[in-house]
C-alpha cells in the first residue's frame, strides 16, 4: 500500500510503498477513498522537521526540557545519541479521512461500511489505515466520501463552540478565517448565532459571509470598533481563535472584543502570554479546546475502546464526527465549497508544495484521493523485503524483531548491529515504524505480521521488545515454532504464562531441542555489577543486600501502569530481582513486601518495600520509589558479607571496602546493555542461554509474590 510519511531530521516528504497495517482487538481496517490535508497542523510538522537543531529546540521548548533531565540522568552523549535515534525515524501525517471497512474485530462495524475516521497515528494519509473503533464513525448514505473526509476537522470547530457553550441569538467574534474558522462560522450560524469574522487577510471574506458570517474585518485594534458597532457597544458573548501564530496578538485583541463575564475560547495554536488587567476588569472566561473533544488524549477511551456514559459526558469525540456527518447530511454545512484541490496519493508532494508555500496558489481544504482497488489481505502486501535476491547462510543466526520502539532503537539494535548481526525481518503493528526500522540497521526486510517471524525458516533468533501484555504470548509461539528467543523484561504478566512458558520450554528441553530462553536483564552485565560480584567471591558467607530504586511518579494513566500490562512491580521491579540474584548467586525462596499508605490514591503499589531470602541465607531489600525527589540518582546498592562491603552509585561508581582498606572505581553509567548483547550472541553459539531458565523463572515468580504479600500483608514462598 502507498503512504505517505515525513523523515524527522530533515522534514523531507516522500510516498512510500509500506505494508499494510495490523489489525488489532478493538479496531477496524479501512481502505481510504479520500484523506484531508490538515494544513496548519502539517505545515508546522514540515517546518519544525526541517528546521536545524536549534530551531527544533525553539519550536518544541518541552522537549528541551525532557533532553536535559536525560543529560542528568544518563549523561550528554548518551543523550545526543538517543536525540539523534529519534529523530533518525519517519513518522506517518494526517488525522482525518474516509473510507470503507475492510476487516473488523468489533461487532460495531462490518466489511463494506463507510466510515469516517479520525486520530493522529490513525487516520494517516495512506491507502489502508487502522483505526480503534471510537474513532470512527459511520458515513450516512447520503453524504459523499470527499465530503466525510473532512469529520474529524469539523469536530476540531465544533468542540471549540461547544466550549463556547453560546445561545440562540448570541454574538459571536471568530478571529481566523482559515479552514477550521470557516467551519466554526457555519457552525455559529447553524446554532442560531450572529457571527463577525475577523482575519488578517480578507482573501476568504467573500465565502465566510456566503456561510453566515454578517460582517468581516481585518484583525487589528480598528476591529474592536466594528465589533463594537455589530454588539450594539455590549461586547461579544463569546469570541473563538480558529487562528494559527506565535503571536499573542489574537488573545490580546480577543480581549477586548469580549464583554463583560463572557468566553474566549482557543481553538488554534496562538501564543499565550496574556496581560492580567483586561482577564480582571472583565472576568473573562478563558478555555482551551481539546481537539476533536472528550476522549483525546486519554488511552482508555481511544485505544481500548471504553466509551464515556452519555448521561455524564454528552459530547465525546466520536459523538462529535457524529454530529459533524449529520449537520453535512441536513445541508446545514457545506464542505464541499472549502475543497479547492484534489491530488492523487501518488502526487502527494504537489500538496505540500502547495502548503509550504513553494508553489504559490490560493488553497484551503486539500483532499488526497486514493485508488478504487479491492483489498485482499495477503502476503504480498503484508510484508516487503529490501534485499530479495540476498540469501541468508542456513548456519548464519540471523535474527528478526517483534516490536522495535524507542528502547530497542537506543539499546538493542546499535549494539547488535556493531557485532554485525545479521538482520533479517522486523515486525512492528504500524508500517512506518517497521520501514524506519529496517532501513536505519539494514533489516532485509520488513512487515506489521509477527506471524511471519515465526513462519520465516532463514530466521534463528527473534527479539520480543513490544509492549508487556504481548511478551508471554509471542514467547510461546516463539519456542513453539523452535526459534531461540530474547524477549525484553518482563518474561510474563501473569502465573499462567509463567506455566506454559515453562511447561513448553521443558517440554522442549526433554525432547533434545535445546531451547533458547533469555530475558533482557542487562543490569548484571554492566562493569560495576560484575567488578562486585567477583569482589564477594570468597568472602565465605551469605550476603545481606540493599537496593534503593528511586523509580520516580508515573501517573496512573501511564501504559506502564495498566493492570493488563503487569504495573511497575511485574515490568520493572524484575531488574533489580535478579540483580540480586546474580550478585548472591542463588535462587530466592520467599518474598516479604509492604506498600505505605496511599490516601491520596497517587499510586499503584509502586513505592514498595520488598524483602527476598534467598536458598543459600543470602537476605536483600529493595525499596522501589515513585515517592522521591526527581533530581535524586536512581538506582544505589549496598551489599555486605565476611568484612566486607560495597556500594555502588548509579553505575558511575563503586566504593569496595575491606578491612582498613577501600577502592573505588568509576565508570561511565552504562548499565550493561552492550555486554548483554554481546553475551546472547555468544551463548547462541555455545547453545546456552546467558542466564539459566530456573533463574529467569525464579525472577518473575518474585514479583508476582511481592503483589500477592502486600495484598495479604504476610510472606509468601517460592515453589
Amino acid at each position: 500500500m502507498k503512504q505517505v510519511i515525513q523523515y524527522q531530521k530533515t522534514g523531507d516528504i516522500t510516498v512510500e510503498e509500506l505494508p499494510v497495517p495490523q489489525l488489532k482487538s478493538g479496531g477496524i481496517l479501512v481502505r481510504n477513498f479520500f484523506s484531508l490535508i490538515s494544513a496548519g497542523t502539517e505545515r508546522s510538522s514540515v517546518t519544525t522537521a526541517q528546521a536545524s537543531l536549534i530551531g527544533k529546540a525553539q519550536a518544541r521548548p518541552d522537549l528541551v526540557r525532557q533532553v536535559m533531565d536525560n543529560v542528568k540522568r544518563e549523561g550528554l552523549m548518551a543523550t545526543i545519541e538517543k536525540v539523534q535515534n529519534r529523530l533518525d525515524n519517519y513518522k506517518e501525517l494526517g488525522y482525518s479521512c474516509a473510507g470503507i471497512v475492510v476487516e473488523s474485530a468489533v461487532d460495531e462495524f462490518k466489511v463494506g461500511d463507510r466510515v469516517a475516521c479520525g486520530g493522529v497515528g490513525y487516520a494517516s494519509h495512506s491507502e489502508i489505515v487502522y483505526v480503534p473503533k471510537n474513532l470512527a464513525t459511520l458515513v450516512p448514505e447520503s453524504v459523499a466520501m470527499d465530503d466525510a473526509a473532512y469529520t474529524t476537522v469539523i469536530a476540531i470547530a465544533m468542540q471549540g463552540v461547544r466550549q463556547a457553550d453560546v445561545r440562540v441569538g448570541e454574538k459571536v467574534v471568530v478571529m481566523g478565517l482559515g479552514l477550521i474558522g470557516l467551519i466554526t462560522v457555519q457552525i455559529l450560524k447553524a446554532s442560531g448565532c450572529a457571527v463577525i469574522g475577523l482575519d488578517i487577510s480578507d482573501r476568504n471574506f467573500e465565502l465566510a459571509k456566503k456561510f453566515g458570517c454578517s460582517e468581516c474585518a481585518v484583525s487589528d485594534m480598528h476591529s474592536v470598533g466594528k465589533v463594537e458597532a455589530f454588539t450594539r457597544g455590549r461586547g461579544s458573548d463569546a469570541v473563538i481563535v480558529t487562528a494559527a501564530t506565535k503571536s499573542s496578538e489574537p488573545v490580546e485583541l480577543a480581549m477586548q472584543y469580549a464583554r463583560k463575564r463572557s468566553k474566549v475560547v482557543v481553538v488554534g495554536a496562538v501564543g499565550m502570554d496574556i496581560p492580567r488587567s483586561p482577564f480582571y476588569e472583565k472576568e473573562v472566561d478563558f478555555r482551551i479546546s481539546c481537539s476533536y473533544g472528550p476522549g483525546r488524549y486519554d488511552s482508555e477511551y481511544e485505544e481500548r475502546g471504553h466509551d464515556y456514559p452519555i448521561g455524564y459526558v454528552r459530547w465525546t469525540e466520536k459523538r462529535n464526527m457524529e454530529s459533524a456527518l449529520d449537520l453535512i447530511a441536513e445541508r446545514r454545512l457545506d464542505v464541499r465549497s472549502l475543497t479547492t484541490h484534489t491530488i492523487p496519493v501518488d502526487k502527494a508532494l504537489e500538496a505540500y508544495d502547495i502548503i509550504t508555500g513553494k508553489t504559490q496558489t490560493p488553497y484551503l481544504g486539500i483532499l488526497l484521493s486514493y485508488p478504487d482497488a479491492t483489498y485482499e489481505r495477503t502476503a504480498a502486501n503484508r510484508r516487503i523485503d529490501l534485499s530479495p535476491t540476498k540469501a541468508v547462510p542456513e548456519s548464519s543466526a540471523a535474527i528478526a524483531f517483534i516490536g522495535a520502539g524507542n528502547f530497542a532503537q537506543s539499546y538493542l539494535l546499535p549494539p547488535l548491529k556493531k557485532i554485525g548481526a545479521q538482520f533479517e525481518l522486523v515486525a512492528t503493528s504500524k508500517p512506518v515504524n517497521a520501514s524506519s526500522v529496517a532501513k536505519k540497521f539494514g533489516f532485509r526486510s520488513f512487515t506489521t505480521d509477527p506471524g511471519e517471524v515465526f513462519q520465516d525458516p532463514a530466521v534463528k533468533l527473534v527479539f520480543i521488545s513490544t509492549r508487556h501484555d504481548t511478551h508471554g504470548r509471542y514467547v510461546l509461539e516463539a519456542l513453539q515454532a523452535g526459534k531461540r528467543v530474547f524477549v525484553e523484561k518482563p518474561l510474563a504478566i501473569s502465573s499462567k504464562e509463567l506455566e506454559e512458558i515453562g511447561a513448553t520450554y521443558r517440554a522442549a528441553a526433554e525432547s533434545g531441542n535445546s531451547p533458547f530462553l533469555m530475558v533482557g536483564y542487562n543490569r548484571r552485565f554492566s562493569d560495576p555489577l560484575k567488578t562486585m560480584k567477583k569482589f564477594f567471591q570468597g568472602a565465605g558467607e551469605p550476603l545481606t543486600m540493599h537496593y534503593r530504586v528511586n523509580a520516580g511518579y508515573l501517573p496512573l494513566n501511564s501504559w506502564y501502569q495498566d493492570s493488563a500490562q503487569g504495573g511497575r512491580t511485574v515490568g520493572e521491579m524484575c531488574h533489580f530481582v535478579d540483580t540480586m540474584q546474580f550478585l548472591a548467586g542463588a535462587q530466592p525462596v520467599s518474598v516479604y513486601a509492604s506498600a505505605p499508605a496511599d490516601k491520596a490514591g497517587r499510586y499503584n503499589h509502586d513505592n514498595a518495600v520488598v524483602q527476598i531470602t534467598f536458598d543459600d541465607g543470602s537476605v536483600g531489600s529493595i525499596l522501589y520509589l515513585a515517592s522521591g525527589g526527581p533530581s535524586m540518582p536512581k538506582e544505589y546498592i549496598e551489599a555486605f558479607a565476611g568484612g566486607r562491603s560495597a556500594v555502588m552509585d548509579s553505575f558511575k561508581s563503586l566504593v569496595m571496602y575491606s578491612g582498613r582498606k577501600d577502592e573505588k572505581k568509576s565508570y561511565s553509567g552504562d548499565k550493561g546493555h552492550t555486554a548483554e548483547m554481546q553475551a546472547v550472541m555468544d551463548g547462541l553459539k555455545n547453545g546456552q542461554s546467558p542466564i539459566p531458565f530456573g533463574s529467569l523463572e525464579a525472577t518473575s515468580k518474585v514479583t508476582f509474590a511481592a503483589l500477592e504479600s502486600i495484598r495479604t500483608r504476610s510472606r509468601v514462598d517460592i515453589e
